[in-house]
């Protein structure tokens, strides 16, 4: 949904929600465009619907993202620009909580930046990153990259790096997690700010070791330990 303020990162599990993943010309937000975007809508920790769309991005494709994504400029020549497929989205995801994995970093900038563009709007929906919640419930893992958590938990990759099927998978991802976060062992070694629901992590100061928000200094809340 569009407003006049940005939608928070939060670091929970939720039942209803909207899982979005984005295939980009590139990885610079400044400069590189949307060419694909799908969504997987659940309620109730059920699958209820899906959305996707690829995008003409008004550029020529790169090579380099065509031989991750699949993507080629004759398969987006016909396809719509993503002032309107970002409005279907906007439609699609109503008010719900996105969720997506890396999304903190890469997808939020790049729909936040054409919202703002298009319309002089931001997504006011509060979003949680699997990224970040992987590493808080999986330090174990080397890597949390979404194939990587996908084969932790028994869940299949075909597919992978295409939007439609990388939301499925996270949305499998985010589902164990989000069992895992129930967990009494994750649970009593997790810390949450009450301020902003982001991590909190134990950090050093003058005085010793305190509980510092992960969202800073965007939060700068603190406690004692």
């Amino acid at each position: 949904m569009l407003g006049d303020t940005k939608g928070r990162k939060i670091d929970k599990y939720t039942a209803d929600y909207v899982v979005f993943d984005l295939e980009t010309t590139g990885i610079n937000c400044m400069t590189d465009q949307v060419i694909e975007i799908s969504a997987v809508k659940v309620q109730g920790k059920k699958v209820v619907d899906e959305f996707s769309a690829l995008v003409n991005p008004k550029m020529k494709i790169p090579y380099r993202a065509s031989q991750v994504n699949h993507i080629y400029d004759d398969m987006v020549e016909d396809a719509p620009v993503f002032e309107e497929v970002l409005a279907d989205f906007n439609a699609f995801a109503g008010e719900m909580v996105l969720v997506g994995h890396n999304i903190h970093s890469f997808d939020m900038k790049f729909i936040q930046r054409d919202a703002y563009t298009y319309w002089g709007k931001s997504f006011v929906n509060d979003y949680i990153d699997t990224l970040a919640l992987a590493r808080q419930c999986l330090p174990q893992l080397s890597n949390h990259k979404l194939t990587a958590l996908a084969k932790h938990y028994q869940i299949s990759v075909n597919g992978a790096h295409r939007a439609l099927a990388d939301c499925r998978m996270n949305q499998k991802v985010f589902e164990n997690l989000g069992r895992d976060l129930e967990t009494p062992d994750i649970r009593k070694a997790l810390k949450i700010c009450p301020r902003c629901g982001q991590f909190m992590r134990k950090r050093s100061g003058r005085f010793g070791e305190f509980w510092g928000c992960s969202g800073y200094p965007g939060c700068r809340y603190t406690e004692n330990i």
